[in-house]
Formats: C-alpha cells, sequence, structure tokens
C-alpha cells in the first residue's frame, strides 16, 4: 500500500514537473548549462588554473552551451565544432587589440555587425555570431593580453570539449525525445484544465473570480503547449502521417477542452458564454450565479474526474477494468445515452464531456497505440469507426508549402537590427568609456542584449526596463552573496552555478529574473578575480541603464520601426489568417474540395501569438496611456474568440467526407463569405484608415439559413453547433469593427 502510494505522489510529481516545464526545455537548458561549467571547472582545476582562467573557462563553457540553437544532433556538432576556430579567432583579436583602444573599439563595432546580420543565415548564423560576441566579451572580461593567449586557447578548447560531453552524453536531447516529452505536458496541462474547470463547477460567488481567472490561464498554458508540439513536429518524426495525425489529434483535445469550459460556463448563468477571455478588462464575470447544485451534479463531478483519468492513464492500465466502463458511458452521452433528467445546459455540459472524452480517446490512440477493444459499447465502436476514418483520411493528404515574399535590403530585419544595435554600440562605447575606463563594455553588452528578439522600439524599451530592474535588485542580491561567501573561492563557484541554473531556467518566464541572477552571478564573479567593491557594482547599474538607453535611442532614430506600425502589420497579417481559415472551412462545409486546415489553423495560433507578443509594450504597466492599453488589450481577446471559433470549424471541416453524421450544406457558403467579407474590411481600414472599407450586419446566421434559430435549433447537434460557431463568429469580427473605427453597416433584408 505504500509502494502505491509512492507511486502515486511520484506520478503526481512527474504530472506536475511536466506541465509546469513542457518539454523539460528548461530544466534541460539549465542542467545541460551548470553540468558543462562543473565539468570545465573541474578540469581546469586539476590542471592548476588560477581563478582568472577558470572564470574564463566557465565562461566559454557557458556560451558554447546556450548559442547552440539547433534542434538535430548532427547540425549541433557541425555548429560546436565551426564555433572553436570563431572562439580562438575572437578571443586572439581581443587580446592583440587591449592596448589599442581606438582600434579595438572599432573592431568591436564591427563585430557586433556582423554578429547580428549572419542572423539572416538561420540557426547556425545566430550561433556563430553569438559566439563570437561572447568571446570578445570574455576576453574584455579577463583583460587578455598576447602572452597569456595559449593559456586561453587551451581554457576555450577544453570548454567546448566540456559543452560537447554535456550536450551529446551526460544532459543528451534528441528532437524525438522533446516531442515526447512536451505530448507527456500536454496531457498533464489538460488534466490540470479539467481539475480547474471541476473547480469552476463548484466556486461559490465569492470565488469564481480566482476559479475563472486560474481556467484562462490552464487554457492558454494548454494552447502554448499545443504550438511548442506544432513547431517541434518536422524534426521529432520522421513519418508525416504520423505528424498530422498527431496535429490533429492534439487539435481536437484542445477545441473540445475550450468549449468544454464555455459550456459550464453557460450552465453558470443564462447568458451564451462566448469566450473565457470575456473581452474587456474588468469585464463582469459570472459570480452573481450559484453553483450548478441540480441533482445531476454528483454524476457531472464524477463525468469530469473520470475524464481527468482518461486524459492520464496510459491505454495498457485501463483495457476492461472498471475506468474502461466509465469512460464508455462518457463517449454515450455523444449519443445522448445516459443523458441525466437536467436543465438544457447541463445536458449540453454531459454532450461537451462524450466530446472531450472522444477527443481524449483519439489523443490516447494516437500517443499510446491501440488498445483491447473487447469492451467496447456500440458508442465506443462508432467513435473508434470515426476515429478510423479520420486517420485513412489525414494518411493521404500531404501538406502545402507557401511561399511568402521576404524583404531585402535595410527592410530586412537582421540588416535593420544590425545597423541599429552597431550605431548603438558605438553611443554606449563612448558613454561607458566616460563612465569606467575599465567597465565600459557592460553598456555594450546590455545595448547587444536588448535588440535580441525584439522587433519594434516599444519592446526595445521593455525589454531594457526589466534588464535594468534586474540589474538593480541583483546588484542588492550580489552585495549580500560577496559579503557571506568571503574568499571561499569553492563556495563562491557553487553559488556561481545555482545562479547559472536559476538563469537558464528562468529566461523564458521572466527576462527581469534573468537579469537579476545574471548580475548576482557577476558579483560573485568579481569576488572571485578579487576585483569586487560596492563602487563596480555600482558601476555595472550606470553602464546597464546607459546602454539601455543607447539601445532604445538607436531603435528610435535609426530605422525605426513604431510599436504601432509593427502592431498594425501583426495585426493585418492576423486577419489574413483569420479570414483564409474561415474561408477555407466554410468552403469545405459546403462541399468543396478537402484543403489543409490545421496548418492554416496552426499558422492563425502562431500569427495571433505573435500579435499578442508585440502589444506587450502597449499593455505593460509603464504604458503612458491607458485608453491604448485597454483597446490593445479588447483586440487581443477579441481576436481570441474569432481564432477559437474558426479553429473549431476547421476542426469540424477536416471530418468531411469521411465522418459518417456530417454533410455538406452548399447554403453555409453564403454566411461565409459575409464573414471573409468583414474581416476583410478591417484589414484593409488597418492598412489604409482613410479607405472606404466597411463591415456588414445583417440577420442571424441561423435566420439566413432556416429554420430554427439559434435559441431553439431545428437542426442536428453538428449542424447547430457549426452555425453555432459561424454565429458567434460573425459577432466577434462585427465587434472587432468598433474599436478599431472600421463603419459599421446595416445591411438591407
Amino acid at each position: 500500500m505504500r509502494t502505491a502510494a509512492g507511486r502515486s505522489v511520484r506520478a503526481e510529481l512527474r504530472e506536475r514537473l511536466a506541465a509546469s516545464d513542457p518539454g523539460l526545455l528548461r530544466l534541460a537548458a539549465g542542467l545541460r548549462t551548470v553540468v558543462a561549467v562543473v565539468l570545465a571547472l573541474t578540469a581546469l582545476s586539476l590542471l592548476g588554473a588560477d581563478p582568472t582562467h577558470l572564470v574564463a573557462g566557465a565562461m566559454a563553457a557557458m556560451a558554447a552551451t546556450f548559442a547552440v540553437r539547433e534542434k538535430q544532433r548532427a547540425r549541433q556538432a557541425v555548429t560546436l565544432a565551426l564555433g572553436v576556430p570563431v572562439a580562438l579567432a575572437s578571443v586572439s583579436l581581443g587580446a592583440v587589440l587591449h592596448s589599442h583602444v581606438v582600434v579595438g573599439d572599432l573592431y568591436f563595432v564591427a563585430l557586433i555587425f556582423c554578429a547580428v546580420y549572419v542572423r539572416r543565415y538561420g540557426d547556425r548564423g545566430t550561433t556563430l555570431g553569438l559566439i563570437a560576441f561572447q568571446v570578445y566579451f570574455l576576453s574584455l572580461f579577463v583583460h587578455a593580453t598576447v602572452p597569456a593567449l595559449p593559456a586561453l586557447y587551451g581554457t576555450i578548447v577544453l570548454a567546448f570539449l566540456c559543452s560537447a560531453l554535456a550536450r551529446f552524453v551526460l544532459v543528451p536531447g534528441t528532437p524525438a525525445g522533446t516531442l515526447d516529452r512536451l505530448r507527456r505536458a500536454f496531457r498533464a496541462r489538460l488534466a490540470q484544465l479539467i481539475e480547474a474547470q471541476t473547480e469552476l463547477l463548484d466556486a461559490g460567488p465569492e470565488e469564481v473570480d480566482k476559479v475563472l481567472t486560474e481556467v484562462r490561464d490552464r487554457t492558454a498554458r494548454l494552447h502554448e503547449t499545443a504550438l511548442m508540439i506544432q513547431s517541434r513536429l518536422p524534426d521529432g518524426t520522421s513519418d508525416e502521417a504520423a505528424a498530422r495525425l498527431l496535429q490533429r489529434r492534439i487539435a481536437d483535445a484542445e477545441i473540445a477542452a475550450e468549449r468544454l469550459g464555455l459550456l459550464l460556463l453557460t450552465a453558470r448563468r443564462a447568458e451564451r458564454a462566448d469566450t473565457l477571455t470575456l473581452h474587456l478588462p474588468g469585464a463582469p464575470l459570472p459570480g452573481g450565479e450559484l453553483p450548478v447544485r441540480d441533482e445531476s451534479a454528483a454524476e457531472l463531478r464524477r463525468a469530469l474526474a473520470t475524464l481527468r483519468l482518461l486524459v492520464l492513464r496510459l491505454v495498457s492500465e485501463d483495457a476492461g477494468s472498471t475506468l474502461s466502463q466509465l469512460r464508455n458511458r462518457l463517449l454515450g452521452y455523444r449519443e445522448e445515452e445516459n443523458l441525466p433528467d437536467a436543465p438544457p445546459a447541463v445536458q449540453d455540459v454531459f454532450r461537451g464531456i462524450g466530446e472531450a472524452a472522444r477527443a481524449v480517446l483519439g489523443l490516447r490512440i494516437a500517443l499510446d497505440g491501440r488498445q483491447d477493444e473487447s469492451g467496447d459499447t456500440p458508442a465506443t465502436a462508432r467513435s473508434r469507426e470515426e476515429l478510423e476514418a479520420e486517420d485513412a483520411a489525414l494518411a493521404g493528404e500531404e501538406g502545402e508549402g507557401k511561399a511568402e515574399e521576404k524583404p531585402t535590403g535595410l527592410r530586412r530585419p537582421t540588416t535593420r537590427a544590425a545597423v541599429q544595435v552597431s550605431v548603438g554600440s558605438a553611443l554606449a562605447i563612448v558613454g561607458g568609456e566616460l563612465l569606467s575606463s575599465h567597465r565600459w563594455y557592460w553598456a555594450v553588452l546590455t545595448c547587444w542584449i536588448v535588440f535580441i528578439n525584439t522587433e519594434s522600439t516599444g519592446e526595445i524599451l521593455v525589454k531594457g526596463y526589466r534588464r535594468l530592474v534586474g540589474t538593480v535588485f541583483g546588484v542588492v542580491a550580489g552585495i549580500g552573496l560577496a559579503g557571506l561567501v568571503g574568499h571561499h573561492t569553492w563556495t563562491t563557484f557553487a553559488l556561481v552555478l545555482l545562479c547559472i541554473f536559476a538563469m537558464f531556467y528562468t529566461a523564458p518566464l521572466s527576462y527581469t529574473l534573468m537579469s537579476f541572477f545574471v548580475t548576482a552571478m557577476l558579483g560573485l564573479l568579481y569576488t572571485l578575480l578579487n576585483t569586487y567593491s560596492m563602487s563596480v557594482l555600482m558601476v555595472r547599474v550606470a553602464e546597464t541603464a546607459l546602454g539601455a538607453a543607447c539601445g532604445i535611442f538607436a531603435a528610435a532614430v535609426v530605422l525605426p520601426v513604431q510599436t504601432d506600425r509593427r502592431t498594425s502589420e501583426l495585426l493585418i497579417g492576423a486577419l489574413d489568417r483569420l479570414a483564409d481559415v474561415t474561408r477555407a472551412a466554410v468552403d469545405q462545409l459546403s462541399g468543396g474540395p478537402p484543403t489543409d486546415l490545421l496548418d492554416r489553423a496552426r499558422e492563425l495560433d502562431q500569427a495571433l501569438d505573435d500579435l499578442s507578443s508585440s502589444t506587450q509594450p502597449l499593455t505593460h504597466p509603464i504604458a503612458p496611456q491607458r485608453s491604448r492599453r485597454d483597446t490593445a488589450r479588447y483586440v487581443v481577446a477579441l481576436l481570441e474568440t474569432c481564432a477559437y471559433h474558426a479553429r473549431a470549424l476547421a476542426a469540424t471541416a477536416e471530418l468531411l467526407p469521411e465522418h459518417p453524421s456530417i454533410a455538406a450544406d452548399a447554403r453555409l457558403r453564403v454566411v461565409g463569405q459575409r464573414i471573409v467579407h468583414n474581416i476583410e474590411a478591417i484589414a484593409g481600414h488597418v492598412a489604409e484608415p482613410c479607405g472606404a472599407s466597411e463591415v456588414e450586419t445583417g440577420p442571424s446566421i441561423a435566420s439566413v439559413l432556416r429554420p430554427g434559430t439559434l435559441a431553439a435549433p431545428h437542426y442536428d447537434r453538428v449542424t447547430d453547433r457549426v452555425l453555432r460557431h459561424l454565429q458567434r463568429l460573425d459577432e466577434a469580427v462585427v465587434g472587432l469593427a468598433r474599436p478599431l473605427g472600421v463603419p459599421v453597416a446595416q445591411r438591407k433584408k
């Protein structure tokens, strides 16, 4: 019994870890870097290296480990091998130019330009440019000279060997292994979302705000994991048919889970829930309604608990078991079997659970393989037949590639960024020299970093602000840690390793936290080099502020990309993707030829994710205009609503013509034309505000098609669901026109 309880606790811990760090990517990055640094320090200490070379080895091992970005192991090995001569050349030039200040500064600016410019050649170019910059910075940090070069060569080569040993032997990572961990993370996050939805069912008026926020957050995290799986599929599996099948099953499960959440919200209140975001900041939440407490409530909770177990259990664990029987019961809800005598909204929740169980069944088969079918009921057998028909259809499809025009010259992002960061770095060198002739390179480092993964002036401003905040708090931590460790070398190195791990583990979550750990680590490194003092850390803060200011100035003056312009471009891109998905889905639902809807839906998701990231400068607390902040949040929330309904339409359209209970309806094409026209009108207005674009409104979708209405449909369940998604999409698109200032015209009947 204790053993079973121990296994249960371990399994729960694994699930929580998988959910908190999808694919264990952050954990692997932190461990791999720490292991590489430990190996380098151990080898150098055995060779009798002094603290200066220990620091150089640690920095080189860290740069060699985190710089490599390729996913395929063979490409990683080639890039790491190419990085050795690049690093040796960089440290050599740093040592040769050590006493030639002006020439060294000019070379540093040229190196920065080249390191950014080569990003246009993909991951390998980005890695080699990063290694060149980091190793040159290393030479400045340890004050490399020509006589010291042989020892530094040996240190750097040894550091790269330790990085290779950590990457390929001690903390290996393969695309297939990463994809497998991401799939487990998706299941764990799906189970967590179902758990939060169960709490939403029971939450009272005082608790509902907190629980609904948790449901929103877990829905967003599930979507994030789905996008991560999508990005890893090409490298994680060589079987295109298996990749498309997994992509489809992930999409089905995500849509079914989100729809279940909306049905639960509907069961709590009279009005139909349109989206978990509820659009406006501060919008009223359904807190005034009582939780579901009719006679079917206990059965509903049991069904949700069963659904959560189905997500987490392996196929082999439930064959012929009680859980298998409960699964059959959930799938029966799809076909109106065993529905309790409850209000219609609560019955809809049971049907939603049945649809989610069917999506989970497909996901489990895709992930774990086929299972024992001896205990299947007729409803379960029909669900399997539907899934097999879909699998056969997917196996015969081929993905479509779509070439996009890429900008050239100074319009190319890498060229523009190279010019901007070079100008900013030149200013940082001049200003940094005035602040400190020995620590000026910190300003250059900050200017370099604020341009990484940023596109607009606003993004650079926010990143510079976060780096400055993290640096200030890191200085305080560095002062405390330096005072605690004193001159205990190995204690200091242990804390440095802890800071390195925390730096890489928190980097994807918070740039402020990463900057905090970087600065704390630097305080410890200065202690090792016997150059620590309060004034040194204060210079670090001043140089950081100067570097951020130089980067912001260069971004605002040299080939600037204004935040509004960048956001408008991404908004137009997201609207184009939305129109593309809607047009293709409605055309297929109307009887048109099958097209690749899954990839289009994921392109929409990626475009919306890019737009959401680009609006961070507008929604950040330091943004001065509150009205713009609220409008940006409102627009992104409405687009999330549109994307949800478009994904659902695409998922349903993908079932044609193999699904036995879904038939095409040519009348939907007329409805889709109005929605697509409105989306294109909004995109046209954003591109040309003075144009004549306007949005049309008119009769509801259901009244156009007749018979029935959304309130009392006369269609079958699948058709009714399609109509509801079309109606909600139509309403959301019209709602999107108003905050963007697009004229709305009433269409005559």
